[in-house]
């Protein structure tokens, strides 16, 4: 996690008071007067179509019948619904975790839309028995959700509602920030001494109030599920009340070149990671070292490929025959995977079938399939280790604990030699030693014996492209060229990707589409195309058809340039995450049209990023004889770039459009 937007600590005995006022939010679920509907704009955001006027949630921890404790979570929520393009935060899905057999339990839901009519406040209540749907996302993950009834511009609503749940591993987290802006976000935690959370707070908003405060509670615990008299236990503990609030948090939305929006949400999160006196202690999160040994040992992960498995030897001896050395046979192991396999969830941790049944089928999840790689690698004598990761859309992990469940995703590390190999057998068409780019968000966790911890960044990646072209005069005085287009690798695999899917006509119409100006296309060749192992080249000639008028302005770029900058927005409040580095070239060799002359060149320049040299951009041009020569070059040598970085970036891209938008202007001769 970069450490200027997360910052992790341990939750101590007794948390001293911030001093902060204790300001409370002035709404109550039911009353709604006539005032309230009264702003129509709000100063936090003029341009927002709904407003959260409050959102208060409370967890608390408290004795049960079923002879241990249950956490009970609360939560209230009011939103000012000012147009339609707003009524998507009327729709409202509550999370409950499931173990299977049981699930937390929804209780005391009510919703309310009120609405102004002929100067009246009217209510509209949520018929909850009717109106309540289940889904069950997965064997964990089971969501409740409805929709506000008689939504209209102008509408207020609020709901509340309570969970109870017997999993404490569950203490519910809290966003302080969404994709609406919010005038009052607060959540209170009611914290026993003989639980230990581990805290972990993100986002770069800080706390109007921040408080906590010790008192004693009496926690009473029963259990009347046996045959015999009901067991009742009594204590009292110290507690620690704690108090977050955030006011006037605007809006968070997703820009360009964000891995996950949810990487960068002011919010809260909590991992159990103890039991304490006067419970008997037991720790419950460990080490990373202990973590990797369970899963070493879980038949769920990598107990399967630490198993013999001879039954491989029939499938790997005949990859053997053109395999001159442990490299080689490394590439054909991981080519008959890759090309052999689907996968059918590119988000999976656990194994949900044997190795063995993965091979019967030809079908698994990453997790599955890159298991599969790393047994038949092992199986061979080749250094191989699965890889636990969490790809960009899932958000970045905590490094310093083991939190499995930030983990979604699986690959395999080989090392052959003085040379590591990460790969992915779960992506067709993908490359030896090449990784997806969802894969590169930082920290990973190899799960052998030393749980070694590697970061697999965008920076590292170097996407480079070249494109040239030449335009000469035909002899009918008809400006006819040609164009190589020399993509980089990661570009080159989305294009495969594309051909296979649409195939090359399409990529036809996409080129004549792009160009620029009316032009014809013909003699497309694509070499390359089905060695996933190299960047692909693409060739075709053109013809342009554009009138000869008796001015023409032309575009060097031919549609190769940058039409619009990516960063729109004035302000940026968390980083710009590109998926790599790279480094655009393009030459264009122009024969000046026949029977004209150039009248207007644009201007060259070389601009560099910052000082370190850390992007450039070159923009040249120039006349000589009966040809203008161009050149532009567009380098940025890091993917990640800081929120006080942004304005620098965006003047950057602000130029390279502009730029690359001008134009020759070409005069007939008299």
């Amino acid at each position: 996690m970069r450490k200027h937007f997360a910052v992790v600590f341990v939750c101590a005995l007794f948390f001293a008071s911030d001093g902060f006022a204790q300001d409370k939010v002035n709404v109550k679920f039911g009353s709604v007067s006539e005032k309230d509907f009264a702003t129509t704009v709000y100063s936090i955001d003029s341009n927002a179509n709904a407003v959260v006027i409050a959102d208060v949630g409370s967890s608390a921890i408290e004795g049960n019948s079923k002879g241990w404790f249950s956490l009970v979570y609360k939560r209230y929520k009011r939103v000012h619904i000012l147009n339609k393009n707003g009524y998507d935060i009327a729709n409202v899905s509550i999370g409950l975790y499931s173990d299977g057999e049981d699930e937390e339990q929804l209780d005391k839901l009510k919703a309310v839309t009120y609405n102004l009519e002929n100067g009246k406040v009217v209510e509209t209540k949520l018929d909850v028995k009717a109106n309540l749907f289940k889904d069950k996302i997965n064997k964990n993950l089971v969501v409740k959700k409805f929709t506000f009834p008689n939504i209209k511009e102008g509408s207020i609503i609020e709901f509340e509602y309570t969970i109870i749940s017997d999993y404490l591993q569950n203490l519910q987290p809290w966003e302080f920030q969404g994709g609406y802006p919010r005038l009052w976000s607060e959540y209170n935690l009611s914290l026993p001494e003989f639980f230990g959370y581990v805290f972990l707070t993100q986002g770069y908003k800080s706390y109007d109030i921040k408080t906590s405060k010790d008192r004693m509670e009496s926690f009473r615990i029963s259990d009347s599920r046996g045959v015999g008299a009901t067991d009742r236990v009594q204590f009292s503990a110290n507690v620690t009340d704690h108090r977050w609030v955030i006011k006037n948090v605007t809006a968070l939305k997703e820009e360009s070149f964000t891995s996950t929006i949810d990487n960068h949400i002011s919010k809260l999160e909590f991992q159990l990671s103890e039991f304490r006196q006067p419970l008997t202690y037991r720790r419950i999160m460990h080490t990373w070292d202990k973590v990797a040994d369970d899963m070493l040992k879980s038949e769920s992960f990598a107990l399967q490929i630490s198993k013999d498995n001879g039954w491989l030897k029939d499938i790997i001896d005949p990859l053997k025959k053109n395999s001159p050395d442990k490299t080689a046979l490394a590439q054909n192991i991981f080519e008959y995977v890759r090309d052999n396999f689907t996968c059918t969830d590119h988000s999976d941790l656990f194994l949900d079938q044997t190795l063995k049944n993965v091979v019967k089928t030809r079908n698994g999840t990453v997790a599955e399939i890159n298991m599969l790689l790393t047994a038949m690698l092992k199986h061979e004598d080749i250094d191989a280790s699965p890889v636990i990761l969490s790809t960009r859309a899932n958000g970045f992990t905590y490094s310093l604990y083991p939190l499995i469940t930030q983990y979604n995703y699986v690959i395999t590390r080989a090392v052959i030699g003085d040379k590591i190999f990460f790969l992915d057998a779960s992506e067709p068409r993908l490359g030896f030693g090449y990784l997806p780019l969802r894969c590169y968000n930082g920290h990973a966790r190899v799960i052998n014996p030393e749980a070694e911890a590697i970061e697999i960044n965008a920076d590292a990646v170097n996407e480079t492209k070249v494109t040239s072209a030449f335009v000469i005069n035909d002899e009918k005085g008809n400006m006819i060229g040609s164009m190589q287009y020399l993509p980089g690798y990661y570009e080159s695999f989305t294009l495969r990707n594309r051909i296979n899917e649409k195939g090359k006509d399409e990529l036809l119409k996409e080129i004549k589409k792009d160009f620029g100006v009316e032009v014809e296309v013909s003699n497309l060749v694509i070499d390359s195309l089905n060695k996933y192992n190299e960047p692909i080249s693409i060739k075709y000639d053109f013809d342009i058809k554009a009138e000869m008028e008796d001015i023409i302005y032309l575009n060097p770029m031919f549609g190769e340039g940058i039409k619009e900058n990516p960063f729109k927005s004035a302000v940026r409040n968390y980083p710009v995450e590109m998926p790599y580095a790279w480094d655009q070239t393009y030459n264009l060799q122009l024969e000046i049209p026949a029977g004209y002359v150039v009248d207007e060149l644009p201007a060259s320049v070389i601009v560099k990023l910052n000082e370190a040299d850390e992007g450039l951009f070159e923009y040249r041009i120039s006349k000589s004889g009966g040809s203008v020569a161009f050149r532009s070059r567009l380098r940025l040598s890091r993917a990640y770039f800081l929120p006080e970085e942004y304005e620098m970036l965006r003047e950057f891209f602000n130029l390279v459009v502009k730029k690359h938008a001008e134009q020759i202007v070409f005069k007939k001769k008299p």
